[in-house]
């Protein structure tokens, strides 16, 4: 019987490189407080993703709602309900308001053609979400935003160390936001960090991150504790010495999915950007059943059944969810509806084998007619 496929799987340094990443700490005893792996990880990242300034954090949720409340931001936010909860969430716990603009077919990334109708008196900013690893139409979100005076952050969790015509993703916009979950391209385990460039920007977001503490006497605002602790930095560390590797492994397995899968009736592919330096994060799969045979639900029940998961993501769609209370409609944003009815991420991680991909690829075409 073949071992299960699960939809992720972490990349993870040689052992021992870990042991010795992380012995000095046993002789400081420095284990959090931004020590000095915190500030070797930070001022790594900082060169890698081509940013002028980096701020490391316990995970992305807290980078994208501490950064939310550092730009002091009050009202509407627009952005995209096709995203994982944490979007949503960061902003509606940051006192903002949600307005949701729908998502081009082909990107799955906020429809930039539909923004300016979302804009009223009361709208702050603009929260775009590179998806899969495709990268929003930054300029003209840039563009738009500008005319309109408003405040850009982008939730970047997909496209870590991804450039657009040779410029790192996380310069673009005000602020944005990394993910460094265990699940991400790369990773410290558990943490995040948020990309800006105004270093008064920076200075709030040091004080928000741990408890609003000015000095040992004074606390003058309210924040929360979001330092990322040592041992997560020193993964952070390993991780980004294999980072490349690993991105390569996972275009292997991307190109092999591909040369299955391109051109099929009835399914959609990711597509290639242009000038874009991709880091294959995700493998989704879009399903029209009536020309492919078999729907999205169908598809996964399959692979199931074959030890094989496969993960419907993204749905449902933010604006769905029940503690909202229906405020928002979905029908509002067709085409993220359709899309979230429709898609599949299958299973990609560097040490996922063409063999298994092989195997997959196959159980899915099956399912077609």
């Amino acid at each position: 019987m073949s071992e299960k496929i699960l939809v992720t799987r972490s990349s993870m340094p040689p052992f021992q490189e870990y042991i010795d990443e992380i012995a000095p700490l046993w002789e400081s005893r420095w284990l959090t407080n931004m020590g000095v792996k915190h500030q070797e990880l930070q001022r790594n990242l900082t060169d890698y993703l081509g940013v002028p300034h980096v701020d490391l954090l316990t995970n992305g949720h807290m980078a994208i709602e501490l950064a939310l409340q550092a730009m002091d931001l009050h009202g509407e936010i627009i952005t995209t309900p096709f995203t994982f909860a944490s979007t949503t969430q960061a902003i509606v716990r940051s006192g903002c308001t949600p307005v949701f603009c729908d998502i081009d077919p082909v990107t799955f990334t906020m429809d930039p053609s539909k923004i300016e109708a979302l804009i009223t008196d009361k709208t702050c900013a603009i929260l775009p979400v590179h998806v899969y690893g495709n990268i929003c139409d930054v300029d003209e979100i840039d563009r738009i935003a500008k005319k309109h005076g408003l405040k850009v952050l982008y939730d970047a969790a997909h496209t870590f160390g991804e450039r657009v015509k040779g410029q790192g993703v996380g310069s673009f916009g005000d602020v944005s936001c990394f993910s460094f979950h265990a699940t991400k391209v790369f990773h410290s385990i558990e943490g995040g960090c948020v990309c800006y460039h105004d270093e008064a920007f920076g200075e709030r977001l040091a004080h928000l991150k741990n408890f609003g503490i000015k000095n040992q006497e004074e606390v003058d605002g309210i924040g929360a504790n979001a330092k990322m602790n040592e041992f997560c930095a020193a993964m952070g560390l390993c991780s980004l010495r294999h980072i490349s590797g690993e991105i390569e492994k996972r275009k292997r397995a991307v190109e092999r999915y591909r040369s299955h899968l391109t051109g099929v009736d009835g399914i959609q592919l990711s597509p290639i950007q242009p000038d874009v330096e991709n880091n294959y994060a995700y493998f989704p799969v879009i399903f029209d059943r009536d020309r492919f045979g078999a729907d999205r639900d169908a598809v996964m029940a399959e692979l199931a059944a074959h030890d094989i998961a496969a993960r419907k993501y993204f749905y449902p769609l933010t604006s769905t969810f029940a503690c909202y209370g229906g405020k928002f409609n979905a029908e509002e944003t067709p085409t993220a509806l359709r899309i979230s009815r429709s898609v599949l991420t299958l299973p990609l991680y560097a040490d996922l084998s063409e063999a298994d991909v092989d195997r997959i690829c196959s159980i899915v075409l099956n399912c077609g007619t």
